[in-house]
Order: C-alpha cells, then sequence, then structure tokens
C-alpha cells in the first residue's frame, strides 16, 4: 500500500510492519467504501470518525482503545507521526483504526458525502505570519467541504494554543454551515475540562497556566 524509501525507515515499516493499516495516496480508492472494504463491516451505521493531524497518536490511539463500537481514520502528512499512531493503537489492542498520508486540504477526495461522523482538529499548525495565514487548514473552502462529508448530528471540535488562530477559526466557523454549540477561551476552567483528553503537548501549556482555546460544532 506504501511506497518504500530508503533514505526514510518510517516509510519502510509502513510498507513492511504496518502495510495493512496504512494508505497513502491509495486512500482515494477508498472513497464511499471504508466501512466496508477498509474494516469490513456491512453496518453501514457503524460510526467512522476522523482525527485530523495525529501528532504522536495519544489521542488517536485512546480514541479508537476508549471506542471499539467506532470506527477511526487518521490523516497525517508526516511518515514518523503516522507511524507512531497506528503503532500506538496496535499496542493497546485496538484494530478499529486505520492511517492515510494525504492532505486534509482535500477531504472530499477520500471520503464521500456524509461518509464519516465526528471529526477532531487538535492544535494544527497556527502559520502566524500574516503571509502564511492561506496556509491554515480551517478556510472556508475547507469548511464547506468538511461540512458535506460529515453526517447530521455529528460533531467537530477544534483546540489550539494560538489565540489569533483561534480568532480567525471561529470568525469562519460562525460563517460556515456549521452550528456553533460551545466555545471556551480557557478549556481547562470550563465544564468540558472532564471530558478533555491532554496530551502530552497540551500539558506542556498547563504547566505554564497558559489557556487552551477550544470550540464545538455540529452539523
Amino acid at each position: 500500500m506504501i511506497r518504500a524509501c530508503a533514505h526514510n525507515p518510517y516509510v519502510e515499516q509502513m510498507y513492511s510492519e504496518f502495510k495493512d493499516w496504512s494508505f497513502d495516496d491509495n486512500a482515494i480508492e477508498q472513497k464511499g467504501y471504508w466501512r466496508e472494504r477498509v474494516f469490513e463491516t456491512e453496518a453501514q451505521q457503524t460510526p467512522l470518525d476522523l482525527e485530523i493531524g495525529t501528532g504522536n497518536g495519544t489521542h488517536f490511539a485512546q480514541l479508537a482503545k476508549n471506542h471499539p463500537d467506532r470506527l477511526l481514520v487518521g490523516l497525517e502528512l508526516k511518515y514518523k507521526t503516522l507511524v507512531q499512531s497506528i503503532r500506538r493503537c496496535l499496542r493497546d489492542g485496538a484494530t478499529n483504526a486505520r492511517m492515510a498520508k494525504f492532505s486534509a486540504d482535500d477531504i472530499d477526495q477520500v471520503f464521500a458525502k456524509e461518509e464519516i461522523n465526528d471529526v477532531y482538529i487538535h492544535f494544527p499548525d497556527p502559520w502566524p505570519k500574516k503571509r502564511h495565514h492561506k496556509n491554515r487548514l480551517i478556510q472556508k473552502e475547507f469548511l464547506l467541504r468538511l461540512y458535506e462529508v460529515m453526517r447530521k448530528d455529528s460533531y467537530f471540535e477544534f483546540k489550539t494554543d494560538d489565540y489569533p488562530y483561534f480568532l480567525w477559526a471561529m470568525n469562519l466557523f460562525v460563517q460556515s454551515p456549521f452550528e456553533l454549540v460551545f466555545y471556551t477561551e480557557d478549556l481547562h476552567h470550563s465544564f468540558r475540562k472532564n471530558k478533555n483528553f491532554v496530551t502530552h503537548f497540551e500539558s506542556l501549556f498547563i504547566k505554564r497556566n497558559e489557556p487552551i482555546f477550544y470550540c464545538r460544532l455540529k452539523k
């Protein structure tokens, strides 16, 4: 499934050890068939969730392990984090997750209309310089594509430590078709604190007593 690359050991691992758990450009071929073809379930109502940008995979693995009744796909662009994410799942005995090395900008090339349920985007690259804002994941066009591939009554969760990016995103969220259910400028002092899974990256901000910005949207 994954092309081997002599200069990157993580590609080699994906091609061998994790070849049945990972996708590359061939993720496009699974569009509309993730449940039945990839996860081999005929139950079209089985929830299929998505995490965009899994990082080292702690949240990704936690989702897969704690929700064995749901299916999970992760999108990542770095081979190392891809391998780390799926490896954590398998170490925990969670076989309900898959990874794909694919850009979330083209999410409608990987998933069909109303194919996925809940979506998680945690700590995406804020691209802080103004001239780089066009590289941010949260854009008007992206939100429209995301809305189309999600099922009705599903949720979209967004977290960031970057306040300017949060304001940027909130402005686009309220203009999008999504319903803004909840937002806070200090997640760890909100009622959703106990529902939040703290990653290692997030814990660094907690130790410094710096706020995490969060919002939850619904289709």
